[in-house]
Formats: structure tokens, C-alpha cells, sequence
């Protein structure tokens, strides 16, 4: 299981001290706690359930990168940037804007969709095949440009 290769990786870091890794790891599987007590008693996360949780990781990462750059505070941006890398690493390939756009084509073809309107279907018709594999925003740019035509 996932979660189990991210606990020994945290302990391989621990014994090589890198901090980095280490807080990063750290932070990863203390989300992921959170995640098992949300769902309730003995609840035990799955590999899917730890994909959620690392795009989620992910997703703060860039958005604080975004945010230090902004404020020119490179130092902070370039150590979020060390721990997007650690954190991309549990995550399986990434499909290239192609196979996106392909996948995008049969989501539209199979729920019929037609106008902007339709993009929620399309999107839920869409996340299960490409969830963890692609950058959100790309397929929902992707969408609503095939949309829009």
C-alpha cells in the first residue's frame, strides 16, 4: 500500500536527516490521519484515498508557491517547490495533454453534452478515469474549451 511506502520513506529520511523530506512526509501522513478520522472509527485509508490527499498536498503547494513568488519571498517559494517535488513523486504518471484531450472527447460523446452548461456532467462522467493522473485545471480548461466550440 501507498501509505505504508510513505512511512517507510519517512523513516529512511529520519535516518538520513533530510529535513525536508522528512517535514514533508511528516505533514503528508498527518493529513492523511485527519482524512481516517474524518471518515470515523477504525477507518483505514486506501491507496485512492491517499492519491486524494497527495493532489490535495499538491494543489496547496503550488498555490503557496504562486503566492510567495507574488510577495517575492523566493526563499519560502523555492522550499515548497522542494516538497511539490517529494510530494509528485507518490503520484502515479501524469497523462500528457493528449490522452487528456482524448478522454475528454468520449466524456463529452458519452453524456451528450453540448454547451457550457453540460460541463458538470461532463466533469463527473470525466474525474473517475483521470483522477490523480492529470492537473485539474488543465481537463477543466480542456472542457470548457471543447465546450465553447
Amino acid at each position: 500500500m501507498l501509505k505504508e511506502e510513505i512511512q517507510k520513506d519517512l523513516k529512511t529520511s529520519m535516518f538520513a536527516r533530510d529535513e525536508v523530506r522528512t517535514s514533508t512526509l511528516r505533514l503528508l501522513l498527518s493529513s492523511l490521519k485527519n482524512y481516517e478520522i474524518e471518515k470515523g472509527l477504525n477507518y483505514e485509508a486506501n491507496d485512492e484515498d491517499v492519491l486524494t490527499i497527495v493532489s490535495r498536498e499538491i494543489k496547496r503547494r503550488k498555490e503557496a508557491i504562486e503566492s510567495y513568488r507574488n510577495a517575492d519571498r523566493e526563499e519560502a517559494a523555492a522550499k515548497e517547490e522542494q516538497e511539490l517535488k517529494i510530494l509528485e513523486s507518490y503520484q502515479p504518471e501524469q497523462m500528457g495533454e493528449a490522452e487528456v484531450r482524448k478522454l475528454v472527447g468520449e466524456a463529452i460523446s458519452q453524456t451528450g453534452a453540448t454547451t457550457l452548461s453540460d460541463m458538470g456532467k461532463v466533469m463527473g462522467a470525466l474525474m473517475p478515469k483521470v483522477k490523480g493522473k492529470a492537473d485539474g485545471q488543465m481537463i477543466s480548461a480542456i472542457v470548457r474549451e471543447k465546450l465553447s466550440k
